[in-house]
């Protein structure tokens, strides 16, 4: 008798951690995510057309592709992924140089929707 007690209150036990596992194992924490430059409104609107790369790097920052193959063109992107969920901020902006003066400005191209 005193066996039987003994293996169903060991039974119980481990039914009750398996299921508190099996519970808690989706609730594992996944930290938010912030990818590249993050490129504040007010100074790309300051970016302009005839700018040097000193200037552009001043107000941009450092680009974040510096491609070797397009040395005339800075890429600025960043996402900002809160736990699980898609991205919920995305920007991605090219400044285009010709003779390290700022020649074009591509604005809010389309990332990938995937991020």
């Amino acid at each position: 008798m005193f066996e039987s007690k003994h293996t169903m209150r060991n039974v119980i036990i481990l039914a009750l951690i398996f299921s508190t596992m099996a519970l808690t194992s989706g609730c594992v924490y996944r930290s938010n995510i912030a990818q590249g430059n993050l490129v504040k409104q007010e100074d790309l609107d300051q970016v302009e057309v005839g700018m040097t790369r000193n200037q552009v790097r001043f107000l941009l920052g450092t680009p974040m592709i510096d491609d070797p193959f397009h040395k005339s063109r800075w890429e600025y992107i960043y996402y900002l992924k809160i736990g699980r969920e898609d991205a919920t901020f995305k920007r991605w902006v090219s400044v285009e140089f010709e003779n390290d003066l700022v020649s074009e400005i591509r604005k809010d191209q389309e990332l990938a929707p995937d991020l």
